[in-house]
């Protein structure tokens, strides 16, 4: 049995449990892509249907057959992946721990841009929910929202969660939504050309305000013109050529500041999915749905890595990760960032190393896949 058709066994018995009502066809499939995008790390369809293990040796009826599933309404990015979104969230915070989210988009060029949200785990981040559209547009309140109420509906009851955003997302609508929720905390960057309020003098700008300083806290101002309360702090280290401007709606000192440095977790993940692993950039789909569904299995085989990585650290550590496991939970600021979440089941295939997803052929008969 061939590397991709194990791992595709594997997959699909977890597919099964986790989705009892999702078509058999549809799982089988879904298995299979799972398996040749984790051999192959690429995007490219006619590569992919290269490794695919089906009865027929035509190119053409492979690449269809990809085609067909990357198409497939039924095969929805959000209801696949809940079941290990809600996993991963849960075991973030097991003991209270703050949930580390970051809201970020990334681009193809200009053919796509993806917002995503992700989970902080350790110091990289597992993807959890996303909104692709064509073109190189920012996407707005409408999209953040979207992924924001996913997530928030599959989060633990109670859960304590910091959200981080670079700095061309805060807006009016933004700041209301998150003063809204129960138990959210945020450190949003903001530009520098942003009206406000500091409660003193003028109207001034965000920049204006950073100018020449090198940490400054600034608590009950206002925001744009339409007077949105926030806190603000601002830090500039010198190896910065830019200040932080945060936004935050707690107390602005330095460590609350420095918490803005839990959303770098995103940057490698961006990295995973393009040019240090799957090469998403070199995709030619040119439809926003098709690459949703390929994005979900670049998502899944990164679930199955991460996981497979845990559990090889945990069976088999290195010197390093013997020292780490008696490190104590990580603090940021005032939260404490959980540790790395559990993905059970069997030891498996692929583990991280530098950067990329690499296989390790030992671990081909006893692989599993756990929701």
């Amino acid at each position: 049995m061939g590397t991709v058709r194990q791992l595709a066994t594997a997959i699909e018995a977890g597919l099964r449990a986790a989705h009892p009502g999702l078509r058999k066809t549809v799982i089988t499939k879904l298995a299979l892509a799972v398996g040749a995008i984790l051999e192959a790390q690429t995007p490219n369809t006619v590569e992919l249907a290269n490794l695919l293990p089906l009865e027929t040796e035509r190119q053409d009826m492979r690449e269809q057959w990809l085609r067909r599933l990357l198409k497939n309404p039924l095969l929805s990015s959000s209801e696949v992946l809940e079941p290990w979104a809600r996993q991963a969230l849960t075991a973030a915070g097991p003991q209270g721990q703050t949930i580390i989210l970051s809201l970020d988009q990334t681009d193809l060029g200009d053919r796509f841009a993806i917002l995503m949200v992700s989970l902080g785990i350790g110091d990289r981040a597992l993807p959890l929910a996303w909104r692709v559209e064509a073109g190189p547009a920012n996407l707005g309140f409408a999209a953040q929202k979207a992924v924001l109420e996913q997530v928030r509906a599959w989060l633990p009851a109670g859960a304590e969660v910091l959200l981080s955003a670079d700095r061309f997302y805060p807006s009016v609508d933004l700041f209301a939504w998150l003063h809204a929720q129960s138990g959210w905390h945020y450190r949003l960057r903001l530009k520098g050309n942003l009206n406000v309020d500091p409660g003193f003098g003028d109207m001034t700008t965000t920049g204006a305000l950073a100018a020449g300083q090198t940490e400054r806290y600034l608590p009950n101002v206002r925001l744009f013109n339409q007077g949105v309360a926030t806190n603000l702090a601002i830090w500039h280290e010198g190896v910065h050529p830019e200040p932080w401007i945060i936004a935050m709606n707690d107390p602005p000192n330095r460590a609350t500041v420095r918490d803005y440095a839990s959303r770098w977790g995103i940057e490698p993940m961006f990295s995973d999915f393009k040019s240090r692993g799957f090469q998403l950039e070199d995709t030619q789909l040119q439809a926003a749905d098709r690459l949703d569904r390929l994005l979900l299995i670049m998502a899944l085989a990164m679930y199955w890595c991460v996981r497979v990585g845990q559990e090889e650290a945990r069976d088999h550590p290195t010197p390093l990760e013997k020292r780490r496991k008696n490190r104590p939970i990580l603090t940021i600021g005032p939260f404490e960032n959980s540790p790395v979440a559990p993905f059970p089941g069997s030891p498996g295939v692929c583990v991280r190393s530098t950067g990329s997803y690499k296989c390790n052929n030992r671990y081909l008969p006893s692989i599993g896949f756990a929701p």
